[in-house]
């Protein structure tokens, strides 16, 4: 008998991503996937997308296997996005939205000649997408980053044509399925989006661990007005008497006074009258009365 021992195979670490939080991008799939089922799921999509939904998203790097791919390219000033659909799904698609038999989706998609409508459903749909996919990056960068981007960001993702993404760039697979198909056998399919070094770095900056904490310690920070501390004066007594009068006063002597309400002062400004009580041997402030 034989025994093979077998060893753990480790992953690979590129060295140019050392320091970046990549181990974080299973947690921006796994929101991606949500945004992208309930997009799929609005009123307005339900008609080209009818019963898919969304199985899987995952990040990957893209090693020159994609060439024989359709891509699309969308552009805005955050950055730019290929997207490529699989034509069997794209065909579903396009006979769902247009009433077609769902035999002819499952049909070999190399037998279906190319049409104009077609092309035009990829380019809508890919926008719809990569639509989706820029607003989670942009949802998850910090309020500064986000108010920094530059005007016309958020114009949306326009088509510029084809052509291949860059060999060894970062990528996203999302495997979708339609399991109302014809024959009882769910149709399954993807469709990959490619980003380029601005949103992938963009992408990182939202997953970026200090970015959680400070966005937790803004939510939980008390209100500005439970923080800033001010210094308040109480008057309880003042009354106005001749010169002569105060020069004079002599040891033993008593100035007569009546208390009323005190006065709460800020810096010499007015704000409130209290009630003058006594609390333990103390005098204290209480039945605060804006001044009008």
């Amino acid at each position: 008998m034989t025994i093979i021992k077998q060893t753990a195979q480790h992953q690979v670490l590129d060295p140019c991503l050392l320091g970046r939080p990549v181990h974080r991008l299973p947690a921006f799939a796994a929101q991606l996937k949500e945004d992208l089922g309930q997009a799929m799921r609005l009123n307005v999509n339900r008609r080209y997308w009818g019963t898919f939904q969304v199985d899987s998203v995952a990040f990957f790097r893209l090693d020159g296997e994609e060439t024989a791919l359709r891509w699309t390219n969308f552009s805005a000033p955050a950055g730019q996005i290929a997207f490529s659909l699989e034509r069997k799904v794209l065909l579903a698609v396009l006979n769902y939205r247009y009433g077609r038999a769902k035999s002819n989706a499952a049909a070999d998609d190399a037998a279906v000649k190319v049409t104009a409508t077609e092309e035009r459903l990829a380019v809508l749909l890919g926008q719809q997408l990569a639509g989706t996919l820029a607003a989670r990056i942009e949802s998850n960068l910090p309020a500064s980053a986000a108010s920094a981007s530059p005007d016309g960001a958020d114009e949306g993702f326009k088509p510029v044509g084809g052509g291949l993404p860059a060999k060894g760039g970062w990528a996203i697979g999302v495997t979708v399925s339609d399991p109302d198909s014809e024959g009882g056998q769910p149709l399954s399919g993807r469709f990959l989006f490619a980003l380029d070094k601005n949103l992938m770095a963009s992408v990182l900056r939202g997953l970026q661990p200090e970015r959680d904490a400070a966005r937790r310690a803004a939510r939980h920070q008390a209100p500005l007005g439970a923080r800033l501390q001010v210094g308040l004066q109480g008057r309880l007594v003042s009354k106005e008497m001749e010169l002569g009068s105060l020069f004079d006063l002599r040891v033993g002597d008593v100035i007569p006074i009546s208390m009323h309400r005190a006065e709460v002062l800020l810096d010499d400004s007015r704000l409130f009258t209290a009630a003058v009580s006594e609390h333990k041997g103390k005098l204290c402030l209480t039945s605060f009365e804006d001044v009008e």
